[in-house]
């Protein structure tokens, strides 16, 4: 990360450098924690339902964690914004390591439940790092920066599936006593070596209680024009890649016929797309073709990639599987740094972690609402929840292509 540059409101070059490096790591840990789990969902909540009932509860699962989250993100982001990162940061990572300890414990169908409820709750950690990256880079640094930390999330991506996989054929609930460790770690290490990003007289002089409304967040943060658009091009991204990733592990198990550890490999191959789209050709392409085409590119290349998983049923090999893998995640690569480059340079600087926590906040929303639907789907067809998928985000290639038309993001 020696090309990062600084903004004047930095102390130093070396202590941007250093932040920068501690905000990555913790990227890293929190993509490892998040997807150590992912190869043995099916199986955890498989011990308490029926077979033809682990979809379903899956997604209600996952839905009860975003919408957890979608009441938290917004309160957690104003928070941040008064108090300052560091300790939102703190408290957020805490609670993560403390939902996924309850979860790895089980014993009951409610205990999963409450363990994701305790981390939705406490889901601020991402969007409080990026808040931390809108601080101390310019804006022309921002999409940069962001391409570096998606694609550190995804070297994460990439190494926690296939532990979650190797540690699921010891204990399905070993994945989960991991993933609390690597975050509890994480949050000694915030503690220790992450400066504050805000001085105390920039931030908000109170707290207002209308600040525990999510609705009145997005409403707020919405009556900012220039935020329209890209909050809505995100909503329709992350409601289809939440129908994805809600429902991918069964979908894998079903069609493929593949056990903890194929499903991890499988998702490593998810985490090297990522390094190699959000850590390599958004840096490159970024300067070339600007935020706003490169994330048109990255929707319609994600659209693909969605019928391409649904066509999985026709032709159920691992070489098509792993062409599917790689279409749809370079268009997720292309499409997030991008984004939030947009979104963070659209967004008053006083104002970055309440615009963080609120498209934080509609994300969560997504990933309540979509498990819903790939739940309710997939028993009227296996594929139905990507063919819909890829409709939703042509949505997103049409919005974004027509506000583009109207005026530049």
């Amino acid at each position: 990360m020696d090309d990062l540059q600084h903004t004047p409101a930095s102390d130093s070059a070396p202590r941007v450098k250093g932040s920068v490096i501690v905000a990555a790591v913790s990227v890293f840990l929190n993509f490892t924690g998040f997807t150590l789990i992912l190869p043995v969902m099916p199986f955890l909540v498989g011990d308490y339902v029926a077979p033809d009932q682990v979809g379903l509860y899956v997604g209600l699962i996952f839905s009860v964690f975003g919408l957890c989250a979608f009441f938290a993100s917004p309160v957690l982001g104003a928070l941040s914004d008064r108090y300052g990162r560091r300790p939102i940061l703190i408290g957020s990572l805490l609670g993560g390591a403390l939902g996924y300890l309850i979860f790895g414990i089980g014993g009951a169908l409610w205990v999963l439940f409450a363990g994701r409820v305790i981390a939705g709750l406490t889901a601020g950690n991402i969007s409080t790092i990026y808040a931390y990256v809108a601080d101390t880079f310019a804006p022309a640094e921002r999409g940069r920066v962001y391409g570096l930390l998606g694609a550190i999330g995804g070297a994460g991506f990439m190494l926690g599936p296939v532990a979650g996989g190797l540690l699921g054929a010891i204990s399905p609930s070993a994945p989960l006593f991991a993933a609390a460790a690597l975050t509890l770690g994480n949050a000694l290490w915030v503690t220790v070596a992450l400066p504050e990003s805000i001085a105390p007289g920039a931030r908000h002089a109170a707290w207002q209680w209308r600040q525990l409304n999510p609705f009145g967040q997005l409403t707020h943060v919405l009556r900012l024009v220039p935020m329209r658009v890209p909050l809505a091009v995100s909503f329709l991204f992350f409601f289809a890649a939440a129908i994805l990733y809600s429902n991918f592990s069964v979908f894998l198990s079903r069609v493929m016929q593949l056990g903890p550890q194929g499903i991890g490999w499988t998702l490593f191959a998810v985490g090297v797309m990522d390094i190699i789209s959000q850590g390599l050709l958004t840096r490159l392409l970024l300067p070339r073709f600007g935020a706003e085409r490169l994330a048109g590119l990255g929707l319609t290349v994600n659209a693909i990639g969605f019928a391409m998983i649904a066509c999985l049923v026709f032709v159920p090999s691992i070489e098509f599987m792993f062409a599917t893998i790689i279409v749809v995640t370079l268009g997720d690569g292309l499409f997030q740094p991008s984004m939030s480059g947009i979104i963070a340079n659209a967004a008053p600087p006083d104002a970055q972690g309440l615009v963080q926590g609120a498209n934080q906040s509609q994300q969560s929303l997504s990933r309540t609402l979509a498990p819903l639907l790939a739940g309710a789907l997939s028993p009227l067809s296996i594929t139905a929840p990507y063919w819909v998928g890829a409709l939703i985000v042509a949505t997103a290639v049409v919005v974004l292509s027509m506000s583009r038309r109207a005026a530049p993001l």
